[in-house]
């Protein structure tokens, strides 16, 4: 039994990488409106007759996290009734079904009636609350902690303090990403990683502001991990998973970096710009289960 769950949960997350993408690849091609303003059915067919790119792409992204949907709740009774004693696993049972319900409502919405970027924007890292949930179960499910024995972690105020912050912050850089996707300010300026590096000078219009603000919010938090990982090498060497897991966080915002370089120097490339969705999907997932471990540190060692 305890195989085919761990089978599920393998499975399940997959499903939410790719309803994530997916959701990045709608926006990015512009796909959003390929079923028309009908929902769930596509131009009010169950099946369509006049098919597009956008429409396929579009049904696509339904078919996925409608798939993903079942496979969520699956998991997070199945995982409810195996390893309901673990005390997080109802928790982010819940978790992961109500944030995948939540943002497969915001995108009904935003079909049947419309939504403002602003709004829209939110729809990625509501997805990604539910893969954050999901991915912890799967941890749990995996029994990872037993291989480190997390009950003798011990995360002390400081690291705590940037566990808590970053994870909090980062999903502030999500946003702002979002918000360049779903304004299409993502080629508003020409260079990088200044808006224009001949003629340097402040953003003269909102799309230049939401451009800039995410570049400047995703240097922000690379110089964060950067000093989390020194100091990680420096003071937390013993304890292995700090090291490798800051270690692991450093290399995904440095792809993250350089992914979001190249959208710029490629023009858009749509492979480019869907490999910068997946680094920050498996960067917040390794905060969140720092942010995991921290809690157990703090109740372990009351």
């Amino acid at each position: 039994m305890r195989r085919s769950l761990k089978w599920l949960a393998v499975a399940t997350t997959i499903g939410m990488i790719f309803i994530l993408l997916g959701g990045a690849l709608v926006t990015k091609t512009d796909s959003g409106m390929g079923c028309g303003r009908s929902w769930p059915l596509c131009n009010g067919k169950f099946l369509p007759t006049e098919i597009t790119p956008e429409l396929i792409i579009e049904l696509a992204h339904r078919l996925v996290s409608g798939v993903g949907g079942i496979l969520v709740l699956t998991l997070s009774i199945w995982s409810w009734k195996a390893i309901g004693h673990i005390r997080e696993t109802k928790f982010l049972s819940l978790l992961s079904f109500f944030f995948l319900l939540l943002q497969g409502l915001i995108g009904a919405a935003a079909v049947k009636w419309g939504q403002s970027s602003f709004v829209l924007a939110l729809h990625f890292g509501i997805s990604l609350v539910s893969f954050a949930a999901v991915f912890l179960l799967t941890l749990l499910i995996f029994e990872i902690d037993k291989k480190f024995d997390a009950e003798k972690l011990y995360i002390d105020k400081r690291m705590g303090f940037h566990i808590i912050g970053v994870s909090i912050y980062s999903y502030f850089v999500i946003y702002t990403g979002a918000l360049v996707r779903h304004m299409k300010a993502s080629l508003v300026c020409r260079d990088w990683p200044l808006c224009l590096n001949d003629a340097p000078s402040l953003p003269t219009n909102i799309y230049e502001w939401v451009q800039m603000g995410h570049r400047a919010a995703a240097g922000l938090i690379f110089i964060w991990i950067a000093y989390i990982f020194y100091l990680a090498v420096r003071h937390y060497k013993d304890q292995k998973v700090l090291y490798w897991g800051w270690t692991i966080s450093f290399i995904l915002v440095s792809l993250q970096v350089i992914a979001g370089a190249f959208i710029i120097f490629t023009r858009l490339n749509l492979y480019i710009a869907l490999l910068h969705a997946f680094f920050i999907t498996c960067l917040f997932g390794v905060l969140s289960y720092f942010l995991l471990l921290y809690s157990r540190s703090k109740r372990n060692h009351q």
